[in-house]
């Protein structure tokens, strides 16, 4: 049974094609600048790889495009091989605790509720309309990544402001990456061979957040009531006292939502460094000796440091603690010096296994006070489960 798993974001289709039994892949790739100049394509399969430069309008030419790559390319057959297409949504808030067939009911509640995360929602919702046209009668499932946060108690997900304004406004923590975390909760599940355990999971990626989970349920995480909050990212500041967002506004002359757009996309490591975004970009001028970089790397690191020491007591301590996503998965140095800094938690890493990238690796030593994992991250996988479980359900 073939099933689809879309991450659509803010002008780009992500897609990945499984095969459900078993859990292999067919085909994967990006739709990129939809809407945009310089749109492209990028699809891989069988070992080839395949990229275009062509005018994408629209997602629905997107689309549409994707479907007859996939069939001129022999991927598929037929269309009709497509039997459920999962669609990432970024932001489901406290209605939506677990993954969804799409209905004309749904997609219209999704589109009464994007004020809360506009710049996802309304691509996501673009994307999984050009699909439902496309595909016809396919089953689509909605996958919400603020959904496995939904077990925080109050205590952790109220912010300490008038209550009105979550009673009128639903002014709370969400949390972002579930779909992430969930994954890895169940991939250490595996490992451990028991469902009872406490993890602490560092999603460090473009963007980054860090879950605290007992018992394969989500207890805290670092994302709050947008993506924006949390540790410092690529792009993204992170933490900051609000007080900053006036302030700045009258000494720049801007208005709130473009000193919030300064804090999403010109901020972090690209901010402190003024020249990259990339953490091997930093690394590499660290290396050299570059004050801002070393800056920015010191601050990445001891936020990440920060939230991990503060979930090890919310926790009252951990059975694991595991690395996924991008820089997670493939920077060795920040790794190193993270683990380094929980020494005084009885942390200890084998640097050798340490130097692996990209692959499954257990680097903390025998007698590290609790393990610490790698783990590829395939959230894309857990969307595409979801799909295949909710069609044949």
């Amino acid at each position: 049974m073939k099933v689809m798993s879309i991450n659509a974001r803010n002008s780009s289709i992500h897609f990945t094609l499984y095969e459900m039994d078993p859990e292999s892949v067919l085909a994967e790739g990006i739709f990129d600048r939809i809407g945009m100049d310089g749109s492209n394509t990028l699809i891989k399969y069988r070992n080839n790889r395949i990229t275009q430069e062509i005018v994408l309008e629209s997602y629905q030419d997107a689309v549409r495009l994707l479907l007859e790559k996939l069939i001129d390319l022999r991927i598929l057959s037929s269309l009709d091989e497509i039997r459920g297409v999962g669609h990432r949504i970024v932001q489901g808030i406290d209605h939506y605790q677990s993954s969804m067939i799409v209905t004309d009911e749904l997609l219209q509640e999704l589109e009464e509720m994007k004020d809360f995360a506009p710049l996802h929602t309304s691509g996501e919702l673009k994307c999984v309309k050009a699909f439902r046209e496309a595909l016809g009668e396919t089953p689509m499932v909605l996958v919400f990544d603020s959904a496995f946060h939904q077990t925080m108690m109050p205590s952790t997900y109220l912010y300490p402001v008038p209550y009105e304004w979550y009673e009128k406004y639903g002014v709370r923590k969400y949390g972002f990456h579930g779909t992430s975390h969930r994954y890895i909760a169940e991939y250490v599940s595996e490992i451990l061979g028991r469902d009872s355990f406490k993890l602490i999971s560092c999603h460090l990626g473009e963007g980054a957040s860090i879950c605290a989970i007992r018992d394969m349920k989500c207890v805290d995480t670092s994302m709050g009531f947008t993506p924006l909050s949390g540790i410092m990212m690529n792009t993204r500041s992170g933490d900051v006292d609000p007080s900053i967002i006036p302030y700045v506004m009258e000494k720049e002359g801007k208005n709130a939502s473009e000193v919030i757009d300064d804090l999403n996309k010109v901020s972090g490591l690209l901010g402190i460094s003024e020249y990259s975004n990339s953490m091997n970009d930093i690394l590499a001028r660290s290396d050299e000796g570059d004050e801002k970089a070393l800056l920015a790397k010191e601050m990445y690191i001891q936020r990440i440091v920060d939230y991990i020491a503060k979930y090890y007591v919310l926790l009252g301590g951990v059975n694991a603690l595991a690395f996924t996503a991008e820089i997670g998965e493939n920077c060795v140095p920040i790794r190193r010096e993270i683990c380094e800094r929980l020494a005084c938690l009885g942390v200890k890493i084998d640097l050798d296994q340490n130097n692996i990238k990209g692959e499954f690796v257990n680097i903390s030593t025998n007698d590290s006070s609790f393990d610490v994992f790698v783990i590829p991250n395939h959230e894309e996988l857990m969307i595409a489960r979801d799909t295949y479980n909710l069609i044949n359900r």
